[in-house]
């Protein structure tokens, strides 16, 4: 099987081992993730607050290219990544004029047809149907799923769970052995693209997200975002201060933990990568 890719910035840099995870879970499930060709940088996360062509221009460009290069579907684990994709395709497909204009200036041919998949709807297409038989090590933590801002909104065009409490993420967790937590911060933002810009109000607000997964007896926090991730991980030390103690769960992305379960090594799903040691006896995840 065979479905278009498309990584961006971050899986490429900052996020390297969760491109690294969804590729080796492809590949374990006999998946042949095909990266477009020729592909650019989605705009996330500064180009829709300062240039609407612009924001519109460089995803459109990378959903003419899936077109272009034959794909009815594309994988897109980057949860701003596919935020911007899916905005901009909804845009172009109730703005004629707008449209008109974008395409000017992306110079292909775009009839809209490429359905873009974020990691875990991608998961549960093509993956979880499968997946019992294939968990080798059940992922036996209580676990902290977190959904974070750009996986759900805005609502009306991704369409994709429920806005508030959603569960997709729990029920995959679940089927790979974790017990996922009811806890009050699963959408809650962590500050996103201020990491660099507003430090101290990531380490607030990423702070109130750990604070409230550790109290809740979470023993690692679940995410599918690259922006989430950084901002829990390698905030860390940010976080605990503003907490004033340290909290010292890790972070892992779906990826990682499904990869684990089905028995992919830690080094497979670049979990030497992470600032937070992850640490977990259960899944034999210090064996590398």
């Amino acid at each position: 099987m065979r479905i278009g890719f498309y990584p961006g910035c971050s899986l490429n840099g900052t996020s390297c081992e969760y491109n690294e995870s969804v590729k080796a879970i492809g590949k374990a499930m006999g998946i042949d993730l095909a990266e477009i060709q020729d592909w650019n940088c989605c705009g996330a996360t500064a180009a829709h607050s300062m240039n609407k062509e612009l924001s519109l221009s460089l995803p459109i460009r990378v959903l003419a290219l899936a077109e272009k290069q034959g794909f009815e579907e594309i994988v897109v684990p980057c949860a701003s990544c596919y935020n911007r994709l899916s905005v901009a395709q909804h845009e172009l497909a109730n703005n004629e004029e707008i449209k008109d204009t974008i395409l000017t200036v992306v110079g292909l041919p775009y009839l809209g047809t490429v359905k873009v998949l974020n990691v875990l709807q991608f998961i549960e297409k093509y993956i979880m149907d499968t997946l019992p038989d294939k968990i080798v090590h059940p992922f036996v933590h209580q676990v902290a799923c977190y959904y974070g801002c750009l996986l759900l909104r805005p609502y009306k065009i991704l369409k994709f769970d429920r806005l508030e409490d959603p569960q997709s993420m729990d029920k995959l967790m679940s089927l790979l052995g974790a017990k996922p937590i009811d806890w009050a911060f699963k959408t809650e933002c962590c500050g996103a693209g201020l990491s660099v810009s507003r430090t101290d109000l990531v380490g607030r607000l990423s702070g109130n997200i750990l604070k409230d997964a550790s109290d809740r007896g979470a023993e690692a926090v679940i995410v599918a975002c690259p922006m989430c991730h950084s901002n829990l991980d390698m905030r860390r030390s940010v976080i605990n201060r503003y907490l004033t103690k340290p909290i010292t769960i890790p972070v892992l992305y779906i990826t990682q933990v499904l990869g684990l379960a089905i028995g992919l090594s830690p080094k497979e799903l670049g979990l030497e990568r992470h600032f937070v040691i992850v640490n977990l006896k259960e899944a034999e995840l210090c064996q590398e």
